[in-house]
């Protein structure tokens, strides 16, 4: 590979100060980043040359472009503009796997992603262990604590990206007919009885605040925090489930109009919605496409890939609604940040646990769709530079989702985690918990 020497880029870093004040112990971070980059790899494992470089849809991306992205965020915003003398790997890179970054440069066109056939995904991976190795060597200069700060964001950027490579790559595999197997699962898990109804809680509301508090990580858009008041609301105790979907599927759900927005009903008639993405009919029953290849529907288990569009329509059909942002925050504060997520290594959601007396599925399984859009937190202020490009700039037609998925690293949630997609995204693992007024039963 050719390399030269680069210019330096702006520092990026001096919003982050101002939202991480607390000081990062360097080893605990160096070893942070030492597992997060061992597990891109360990998820890249099972992938071929050609698994890597083929792009299922504009939305998603191959994997061998999250491996190379998550790399060429720390080359491009930490070592260039902080580490002496450092030599980029290829020059090239920094168009081709660049994502949003206008402030950074040019770059391949996201629809076209799948078009980079070279380089390798071998040279890919040579091209992580040079910057692994290059950000190691770094580390000995004792970075300063803004340093530190982006090397943490470059962490849980990789994070999330961890969690579309998995998302992509089943839709990539529910795409070919062999219905390919990204890790087999041999459990001896059947499929589970419908679970019992729900149980809507009830929360008092009042005057409460919500947001990421001044210490530990967080991303721009967790913050700052910030008082709202919530009238009083009930949350179901669980998510909804695939047997409460199946009867929406059958009381006519995607043909009744009067239960969707407007624009949703378009999208379900143009791209003919049936049931969630991946479920398809088979032998009287439902099938659908896993990360284990294709099984067989659990009713007990959480419904998941469907749009904020379906969600709404559920919801309206089951006489609820969906939570605000806030609501859900406020009920999971305090609650233990654990669940079916990406270290419990079963990458499927999974049936409620037995009935309790709280809430439960709160973290993990799938993404819960909110009813509120991305929208900036009073006094919000993007970071300066190439780096404020990450959250604010798609605050815009965008809908909130809260708790994670099975597909998400355990660290990178919070309570106060946002992630945000388009209304009528499905290959995600986003699903819905209903909620009600104070009122209802």
């Amino acid at each position: 590979m050719s390399t030269l020497h680069r210019s330096r880029a702006p520092d990026q870093s001096q919003k982050f100060r101002q939202q991480t004040p607390v000081e990062q112990d360097p080893d605990e971070l160096l070893r942070f980043f030492r597992a997060v980059r061992g597990k891109s790899r360990d998820l890249a494992e099972p992938l071929s040359d050609a698994d890597a470089t083929v792009q299922s849809m504009p939305d998603a991306s191959p994997a061998k472009w999250h491996l190379a992205h998550t790399s060429w965020f720390f080359e491009k915003m930490v070592l260039e503009p902080g580490a002496l003398d450092y030599r980029v790997f290829d020059p090239s890179y920094s168009f081709l796997f660049n994502s949003y970054y206008e402030a950074l440069g040019s770059r391949q066109p996201r629809p076209l992603r799948g078009l980079i056939t070279r380089p390798t995904l071998e040279e890919i991976l040579a091209y992580r262990a040079h910057v692994d190795a290059e950000m190691e060597k770094f580390w000995l200069l004792s970075p300063s604590a803004r340093v530190m700060e982006l090397v943490e964001l470059g962490c849980h950027h990789e994070q999330q990206h961890q969690e579309l490579l998995l998302t992509d790559i089943l839709h990539l595999f529910a795409q070919n007919p062999l219905g390919p197997v990204y890790r087999s699962r041999d459990d001896g898990v059947v499929a589970g009885s419908p679970p019992p109804p729900a149980r809507l809680l009830k929360f008092a509301g009042g005057l409460v605040e919500i947001g990421a508090g001044a210490e530990g990580f967080a991303f721009d858009c967790e913050r700052p925090r910030h008082r709202v008041f919530i009238a009083p609301f009930r949350l179901a105790d669980r998510l909804a489930s695939n047997a409460e979907w199946m009867d929406f599927i059958a009381d006519g759900g995607y043909r009744r109009p009067l239960l969707w927005l407007s624009e949703g009903w378009a999208r379900c008639c143009a791209e003919e919605w049936t049931a969630p993405n991946y479920w398809e009919k088979r032998d009287g029953g439902y099938w659908t496409m896993t990360l284990s290849g294709r099984r067989p529907v659990d009713p007990a288990a959480p419904v998941v890939h469907i749009s904020y569009f379906e969600a709404d329509a559920f919801a309206r059909w089951a006489n609820r609604r969906l939570p605000t942002e806030a609501e859900w925050e406020f009920a999971a504060a305090g609650l233990p940040q654990s669940g079916n997520m990406l270290e419990s290594g079963q990458l499927c959601p999974a049936p409620a646990s037995i009935p309790q007396q709280g809430l439960r599925q709160m973290f993990g399984d799938v993404w819960e769709w909110t009813s509120s859009a991305f929208a900036p937190y009073p006094g919000f202020r993007p970071a300066e530079g190439a780096a404020g490009e990450y959250n604010g700039k798609f605050m815009c037609g965008q809908f909130v989702l809260r708790g994670g998925s099975c597909a998400t690293p355990g660290s990178s949630v919070r309570a106060s985690t946002r992630n945000f997609f388009p209304p009528d995204a499905r290959w995600q693992f986003s699903g819905l918990r209903l909620a009600g007024g104070g009122d209802d039963a």
